[in-house]
């Protein structure tokens, strides 16, 4: 197989999405036009459109031979994982955009049979863009964050929102509510990405979804395997990166006392 630089891809990316963090801030003054999809909380914008065709063109003048899976639609039909897949998600935190003009974030995550080599997620509002290639470290604007330390339930921030405890989902709301009572504390950002990203910096413990699509949680999870975290779904088993589901991603530690609370006896 030839070898690929993923410095220099992570170059060209980094340039890409700081150039769509422009043209996403540029339309802050414009009337968005807003579209469901699946339902009325799930929304798309035409700039959530026009960011991802612009992500696409800029990937596919660069490397060809790479295939695309991202949100709106305008990537390829990704049946596996063979070969370099890029997962795209021109603004993760559509409401927020919509609603706060800020938390929300551009993700990008690159992967080679099926292995994450690449991971980026640019929180366009604050200018903070987190990189990863794997093996070599998490980085926040080019400085390095450290390795994730262990903590336990009790000292723990989570970030979850309140559809957990909306009856006949993947756990009892019971379990969810004894783990919450458990922690310090819990947070909702309303963008997987900057949940994510918010890990790996050790500014909150865990994230946790009851459902994600390969594009939310692919950089994500290289930039947290980086700093030490672990990454798997809600009954610690491996993710799926071409269906998505369940989702759980916490400092060492607390991911298996989490688990305990949902799932044991």
């Amino acid at each position: 197989m030839e070898s690929v630089d993923w410095k220099e891809i992570e170059s060209a990316a980094i340039v890409w999405m700081k150039e769509a963090g422009e043209r996403i801030k540029a339309s802050f003054h414009s009337v968005l036009h807003v579209e469901t999809k699946s339902d009325r909380t799930d929304l798309v914008t035409d700039i959530d459109r026009d960011i991802e065709l612009f992500l696409r063109e800029k990937i596919m003048g660069a490397y060809p031979a790479h295939q695309i899976m991202a949100e709106e639609g305008m990537g390829d039909s990704v049946r596996d994982l063979e070969g370099i897949v890029w997962f795209v998600d021109p603004i993760d935190g559509t409401s927020n955009f919509i609603h706060q003009q800020r938390n929300f974030a551009i993700s990008i995550g690159i992967y080679e049979e099926g292995i994450g080599r690449l991971g980026l997620i640019y929180d366009v509002v604050h200018d903070e863009m987190y990189h990863a290639i794997k093996g070599e470290g998490c980085f926040l604007n080019g400085s390095r964050l450290s390795k994730l330390e262990p903590v336990t339930l009790e000292k723990s921030m989570i970030a979850l929102n309140a559809s957990w405890l909306i009856p006949k989902k993947a756990i009892s709301s019971e379990r969810v509510i004894k783990m919450v009572r458990a922690a310090r504390a819990t947070r909702s950002f309303g963008s997987a990405a900057l949940e994510l990203a918010s890990v790996a910096s050790n500014r909150i413990d865990a994230y946790m979804s009851l459902r994600l699509a390969p594009w939310d949680f692919a950089a994500g999870a290289v930039l947290i395997e980086e700093v030490g975290g672990i990454v798997t779904d809600i009954k610690g088993e491996k993710l799926d990166y071409l269906k998505g589901g369940t989702f759980l991603v916490s400092k060492p530690g607390l991911h298996g006392e989490i688990i305990d609370t949902l799932f044991g006896n």
